[in-house]
């Protein structure tokens, strides 16, 4: 009889930022002590890891901070544009193939936020999810960027709106506030998910409640990843608040990462201000027993009143 425990780990730390060829060299440090960390709680050999959004090569959260970020035909933005432009990965691409790879010799399912461009100047938020035979098993770009964001990511769109079957049970993933979208949410639901993947720049209370949320609703265990940022990743080509350029330790994203499970209960964390390898062991046969008393897909949905459908092309 085939196991049902799973090892589930987020990886929650800060990537070198804006610097491509660094944080892959980080992010494969950083799988490999996942996965031996994995093993020493399990034996059974079936891992998925999970990193924040857009870890590679990092969230722009100067929009956030910096006063000048969002002027009109402002060098300095166009600057910091152009530098993380530059340092996005291409899909497909090496940093592509490199992942893979590491999923393979790990023998783990890897879920990676990454900035994704493309050659015609475009700049995406995209998830990639890699089975542990190092296959690319879905591709999923954000579909609405959230208020500023839309001065840096384009939109998504439905073709990696899905679930898919890896090693480690059915895996599905959405970016921030995709989680207050009802109608993503259904979508994943209705493909049905053991574990989803939930990346934010930091789960704090409000990203906490939509990550666990999810989990009640879909009957799915969720991992729900935050990233590292000290105040010091902010470009110096805008204007740094004086605040934060006296202290540059300052943690301006601080992690919060999470594990939920299919019931709502808290599973593992939250965890912040600190780099960590959050890890735990689950059991994908509660999923059904949570089911008995709600399934959104199933007996708890009502297609003789709602037509749903995703236009997956699109």
């Amino acid at each position: 009889m085939t196991s049902t425990t799973i090892t589930a780990s987020i990886i929650q730390a800060a990537p070198v930022y804006l610097d491509l060829q660094a944080s892959m060299e980080k992010a494969a440090t950083l799988i490999e002590q996942a996965a031996a960390q994995g093993a020493q709680i399990a034996a059974h050999g079936r891992h998925i890891a999970a990193f924040g959004e857009t870890w590679l090569p990092g969230y722009p959260a100067w929009f956030d901070y910096c006063p000048d970020a969002a002027l009109w035909d402002h060098p300095p933005a166009k600057q910091v544009f152009g530098r993380l432009f530059e340092n996005s990965i291409t899909v497909p691409g090496p940093e592509v193939d490199a992942l893979g790879k590491l999923a393979k010799t790990h023998h783990m399912v890897i879920v990676m936020g990454v900035n994704e461009r493309t050659a015609h100047g475009t700049i995406y938020n995209t998830l990639l999810t890699f089975d542990s035979d190092g296959a690319l098993a879905n591709h999923h770009r954000k579909l609405m960027p959230t208020y500023t964001e839309r001065l840096v990511w384009g939109q998504g769109d439905g073709r990696g709106l899905r679930s898919v079957t890896t090693s480690a049970g059915r895996v599905s993933a959405l970016v921030c506030w995709e989680h207050w979208m009802p109608l993503p949410r259904q979508a994943l639901h209705d493909a049905g998910e053991d574990i989803h993947v939930a990346v934010w720049p930091s789960v704090k209370e409000m990203h906490q409640i939509a990550s666990r949320h999810y989990a009640f609703e879909g009957r799915c265990y969720v991992l729900a990843a935050g990233l590292i940022m000290p105040a010091r990743d902010l470009p110096s080509e805008l204007a740094i608040p004086a605040d934060l350029a006296v202290d540059p330790d300052r943690l301006i994203l601080n992690g919060g990462s999470a594990i939920f499970g299919p019931d709502g209960s808290i599973v593992a964390g939250p965890v912040f201000g600190e780099e960590t390898i959050l890890t735990a062991e689950i059991d994908l046969s509660a999923i059904p027993r949570e089911k008995m008393t709600l399934d959104t897909s199933g007996h708890y949905s009502r297609p003789d009143v709602f037509e749903f459908r995703v236009r997956g092309d699109r």
